[in-house]
């Protein structure tokens, strides 16, 4: 019952439901217009059959009336009426008096009307009156005297009756089984499109292995699937190249940076010639550090945005990560005359990447610290919420104005109030990047004063067995 539930609303979503209705909607119209012009025309025929009938019969009975008079017509009339035939006949004085036919009253028409009518009668049939239908027309006769000639028209009537009836019923009929059937078309038609999505999904995660299963049909989805997979295939050779570049690149560029810093401490422990050249390499010692720092946030957040790090992913909580992030930059908070706490939340379980996760919160805290005056107070939090696991590091510092809090996120983004400050400009982006992971929602927002950085990560499909 939920899965039908769930899957109704995306049924009635799609568009080859929607053309499908559409379609649906126009046919029952037409088909309806078809049957009503069909039975309009059909019944239109009868009627001309039919007046012509009363035509023939009026001028014959006119001739009977001029030939033998009132008595030689009164005669006819009784000799048709007798036979027992269609035929309705009503013969009358000028006074109203019943001369001559089978019926017993003019019925409810107007009696100087020269054009055809149709009128409810009464006739009995084995000692019983029903009430039926006819159509006729009233012909004066010189003298005052007044003759309807009719046909029982009742079955045609009914048939017309009917016909209105049902004929709205069978187009509600029809749109409700093609709205049925346009319902399981589509159910199907989503449930590939869903297969489609989900494996989008997972290769969007990082996962590029996935592929779009194909069923054999011969279908347009399958000729879809194909080529999606054959895409994928060439994408994931792309890819695949392109990190054995990525990994050439990084082995060969960070052994000789490495190389590069311990030879100049090497040189800064043996320097003798003066406080010149001492500063010198320092001042190299210094830019070494901040190029492989630089290097290590670059390799960092392609691991993450590659989807490469999901393969470590595994049940932990959040607690300890606070604690030891916490306990790692409390002497530099003291030292800068800054208050650093924890907010108490519980042990918080998610699943995900340990290290890279310490390293975000790590680069958030390193940023509060930087940015916070003296007297601050910086805190760290990590609670759960109906929505997920919520990891955030909120300061009293300056903030970011929200007109820039976007931008902060690309790479080598420093705003103009940190241009004088140590950095890269690589620690949101590194932050961003775990978020996209981890499929977390990453977000900045005022503190009132200050900075609150925020990590939301979605609720786990299973209970993880939390590891500290």
């Amino acid at each position: 019952m939920h899965a039908t539930r769930r899957w109704i609303p995306g049924v009635l979503r799609t568009q080859a439901f929607r053309i499908l209705l559409v379609y649906l909607i126009v046919f029952a119209i037409s088909a309806a217009a078809l049957v009503a012009f069909s039975y309009w025309n059909t019944r239109r025929a009868l009627d001309a059959q039919t007046d012509q009938t009363i035509e023939a019969e009026i001028v014959g009975l006119s001739e009977q009336y001029q030939r033998l008079g009132v008595g030689g017509l009164v005669d006819v009339i009784i000799s048709r009426s007798a036979h027992g035939t269609q035929g309705l006949y009503l013969l009358t004085d000028s006074a109203g008096h019943l001369l001559a036919g089978n019926l017993d009253a003019w019925p409810k028409i107007k009696l100087q009307s020269s054009r055809f009518v149709e009128f409810d009668y009464q006739r009995r049939f084995d000692s019983q009156t029903e009430n039926r239908r006819a159509r006729g027309r009233v012909f004066l006769l010189p003298g005052g005297l007044r003759l309807l000639v009719a046909r029982d028209v009742h079955e045609r009537y009914e048939t017309g009756r009917l016909f209105t009836t049902t004929l709205p019923w069978t187009v509600a009929l029809m749109i409700l089984l093609g709205f049925i059937g346009g319902t399981l078309v589509s159910r199907n038609m989503l449930a590939r499109l869903d297969t489609i999505n989900r494996t989008s999904q997972d290769i969007m995660r990082g996962d590029l292995s996935r592929r779009v299963p194909v069923l054999k049909a011969g279908d347009e989805f399958d000729t879809l699937a194909e080529n999606l997979n054959r895409m994928l295939d060439q994408n994931e050779r792309l890819m695949r190249g392109m990190r054995e570049v990525t990994d050439s690149v990084a082995h060969d560029l960070r052994s000789p940076l490495n190389r590069l810093r311990n030879r100049l401490e090497s040189a800064l422990a043996h320097a003798t010639n003066g406080e010149r050249a001492v500063a010198e390499l320092e001042s190299a010692v210094e830019e070494t550090d901040g190029l492989i720092a630089t290097f290590n946030a670059l390799l960092l957040i392609a691991e993450a945005e590659s989807g490469v790090a999901r393969e470590a992913m595994a049940p932990i909580t959040l607690a300890p990560i606070v604690e030891g992030v916490a306990e790692l930059y409390a002497p530099l908070a003291e030292e800068k005359g800054l208050t650093l706490g924890i907010e108490p939340g519980g042990t918080v379980p998610i699943e995900g990447n340990r290290s890279l996760i310490t390293q975000a919160l790590a680069n958030l805290v390193d940023n509060a610290i930087k940015y916070t005056p003296d007297g601050g107070r910086i805190t760290l939090a990590a609670t759960q919420t109906p929505d997920g696991a919520l990891l955030s590091v909120s300061d009293s510092g300056p903030g970011i104005p929200e007109t820039d809090r976007a931008r902060v996120l690309d790479r080598f983004v420093r705003l103009d109030t940190s241009r004088n400050s140590p950095g890269t400009g690589l620690g949101l982006s590194l932050v961003a990047a775990v978020a996209k992971l981890h499929n977390a929602t990453f977000d900045l927002a005022s503190n009132a004063p200050g900075l609150k950085a925020s990590l939301l990560f979605p609720p786990s499909r299973r209970r993880p067995q939390a590891t500290s």
